[in-house]
């Protein structure tokens, strides 16, 4: 479509440097960044540097920017055109973008810029290239910031704002009395307010309703009451944990959960905060057994209910669909392969037709399936995951955005698990987010999520949770836009929505050749309302090189950047593994020692005992010879005796036999 092009004004080149700084490349307080494209700001930025520098000579950038190297292009491949030529084309392309910006220019207009030729300013800096300096000339001159939408922003410098980063979790600033730390609690968001309710702490449940202002991050508890005029609204009134929070028409819907007061059926509460009150919502048909850690999900005007274990703690995988407007119950047995039964797992509804569901567990099975239901057919499948396929767990928590599942928290028997993932659920294609260190409340079970709008733009909100203690911490993500942007992976179908998906990739790859493909027809319209047929040719000839130049790097440098990616992805993975091995081995070590220090002080001690062995053997060989001597002495002793007196017998015989007379003694002895 053609545009009106502006009449009045200064000749060239005053009108030149008059467009220059109003586009802003001539100190303007507008920033020509919310002015333009990003496209139109690189033809700009090239434009104009080859009307002020002249042809580009510097070298390409040698560090990897993808910004930097597309500006050198855009630069570099205006070859050797004529100043007078950019200059006209400059103002061209900005009349066309806004035929009234002289009018609007008059305010600021700057002064022009010194001759063309005499206009070089080097800067010699000191560059850092594989671990040496070198000198490098940096041309100096007005540049655009060009802004890649599909990169990160970093930092927001927008008013003080407790959410500053993007892809992180913060801890915003916290007024008012906290709820008590708790975990299984229900959470949702009514006009920037988040409620909780109920919840588990230290195996009590609990009944109480607080509500956080989403704009000034206050706590606020909410005095509540049961309808009078309702005798069984006092159940509704009831502690309970495991249940699931839903807004619907700007009241909260609480679902089943685990009651002191077991029931047979499932119960469906209704708090209205303009009155404060909870009542007791009475429904129709066959209504699903009464069940805890479920999931619900709101489909419409219609709630889908799926698993979860029940009052005998059996674990489920029955689905059933409350019809919100008929408050009807139906179940349904739906075609193919259901999920196995389970509890602790997250669901959610893409294009109000699929059902996901993930993760949860069985007993002591932890999963990281991923299922899908067709409402329409009613039919299972067990679609192929790709991307970081997330490891199992249960007591997650998730919310969409878009078309992009985030998921937190959550763990199985040994940890909770650290990182936050987001499942594109056109493609399937599962990411990593941010990832938190420690036994934070981000790496925890039973914690809530929920989606809220902060400053224009969508963040999460996660309260509570157990990881060994019980928490009632608040923490705040902002996704960036690399993180809702589709993956350009391998597609992974839905089933029954192959066009669908299809149409989802053709426009996301549409929407990545945007840049070329208006630059294109830009460049083609601007040398199509040239007058002199032989510039146009010049123009079209220069530039067609451009773009396919431009288009090949741009490729060559999403190439490296998924490399990069991945290669950082199992860098980090290597790492992680890396430190857990290394803190096994300090524990071995640690061990070891202990041991080696116990068979140490073992040793010295039997060092000391074969000592004292050795003295006692000693003792005893001294004792043992001292005793051999007095036996010998003894049987020397004995034979003396006994020779003495086998000698008195024997002579006292013959003596009587001769008419000897005995001795004097022997007979004074006998008489």
């Amino acid at each position: 479509m053609a545009m009106a092009r502006a009449s009045s004004g200064p000749a060239y080149p005053e009108r030149f440097y008059a467009a220059s700084s109003y586009a802003g490349f001539g100190g303007s307080p507008k920033g020509v960044n919310s002015r333009f494209s990003n496209d139109v700001s690189l033809l700009l930025y090239a434009l104009h540097q080859q009307a002020t520098v002249g042809p580009c000579k510097v070298p390409k950038p040698r560090g990897w920017s993808p910004v930097e190297q597309s500006k050198w292009t855009s630069w570099h491949g205006l070859g050797n055109m004529d100043s007078a030529e950019a200059m006209r084309l400059f103002v061209k392309i900005l009349e066309e973008e806004e035929p009234s910006w002289y009018s609007k220019a008059s305010d600021h207009i700057a002064d022009p810029v010194v001759d063309v030729e005499a206009n070089h300013t080097y800067k010699r800096e000191s560059v850092i290239e594989n671990g040496e300096h070198a000198a490098q000339e940096k041309l100096i001159s007005s540049e655009i910031e060009i802004i890649d939408k599909t990169q990160d922003k970093d930092v927001i410098s927008e008013g003080p704002s407790p959410i500053a980063v993007y892809d992180q979790w913060v801890a915003p600033p916290i007024q008012g009395a906290c709820p008590r730390a708790r975990y299984e609690h229900g959470a949702a968001v009514i006009r920037d307010k988040m409620f909780v309710y109920g919840g588990n702490h230290n195996g009590r449940y609990l009944n109480d309703l607080h509500v956080l202002d989403l704009r000034s991050w206050t706590w606020s508890k909410v005095d509540a009451k049961f309808k009078e005029d309702a005798a069984e609204s006092i159940g509704s009134f009831a502690p309970c944990s495991g249940h699931s929070l839903i807004a619907w028409n700007n009241k909260l819907l609480s679902v089943a959960g685990h009651t002191k007061r077991s029931s047979e059926s499932m119960t469906v509460r209704e708090f209205d905060p303009q009155t404060c009150t909870w009542s007791i919502l009475k429904t129709y048909g066959k209504p699903p057994v009464s069940r805890g850690c479920h999931s619900v999900t709101l489909v419409g005007n219609t709630l889908v209910i799926f698993g979860g274990q029940d009052t005998k703690r059996s674990f489920l995988n029955d689905l059933h669909i409350l019809d919100l407007e008929t408050m009807t119950w139906d179940e349904f047995d739906a075609a193919g392969n259901p999920p196995s039964p389970r509890t602790g797992h997250s669901a959610a509804v893409h294009a109000e037709r699929y059902l996901l569901i993930f993760g949860g567990r069985s007993h002591a099975t932890f999963f990281n399936d991923l299922h899908v239901l067709d409402i329409q057919t009613m039919e299972w499948s067990k679609p192929t995951q790709q991307g970081d396929i997330p490891s199992s767990r249960a007591g997650h928590a998730g919310v969409t955005v878009g078309e992009n599942w985030f998921i937190v928290g959550g763990g199985d028997n040994n940890n909770g698990v650290s990182e936050t993932i987001v499942l594109n659920m056109s493609t399937l294609v599962w990411s990593v987010v941010a990832t938190v260190q420690g036994r934070v409340p981000l790496a925890t079970e039973g914690l809530s999520l929920v989606v809220s709008s902060y400053n224009g733009e969508d963040v999460l909100v996660s309260f509570g949770g157990y990881n060994g203690h019980y928490n009632n911490e608040v923490n705040v993500l902002k996704p960036s836009q690399r993180s809702i942007l589709p993956s350009k992976m391998d597609e992974s179908t839905l089933p029954g929505s192959t066009s669908a998906v299809h149409n989802i990739a053709h426009a996301t790859r549409d929407a990545e050749s945007k840049t070329e493909t208006v630059l294109v027809e830009r460049i083609r319209e601007t040398a199509a309302g040239n007058t002199l047929d032989p510039v146009k040719t010049k123009f079209q000839e220069r530039f067609e090189p451009l773009l396919t130049t431009l288009k090949a790097e741009k490729e060559g440098i999403e190439y490296l950047l998924n490399e990069e990616k991945a290669l950082t992805l199992r860098l980090k993975q290597e790492l992680s593994e890396a430190e857990a091995h290394n803190v096994d081995l300090h524990k071995e070590v640690q061990s070891l020692r202990s041991q080696l220090a116990a068979e140490q002080s073992r040793s010295f001690k039997l060092e000391v005992d074969v000592a004292e062995m050795r003295q006692k053997q000693q003792m005893m060989e001294a004792l043992q010879k001292e005793l051999e001597l007095l036996q010998r002495q003894k049987a020397v002793s004995e034979q003396a005796i006994l020779s003495a007196s086998q000698r008195q017998s024997s002579g006292g015989v013959w003596s009587w036999l001769a008419g000897t007379p005995p001795p004097p003694g022997m007979k004074e002895n006998n008489a």
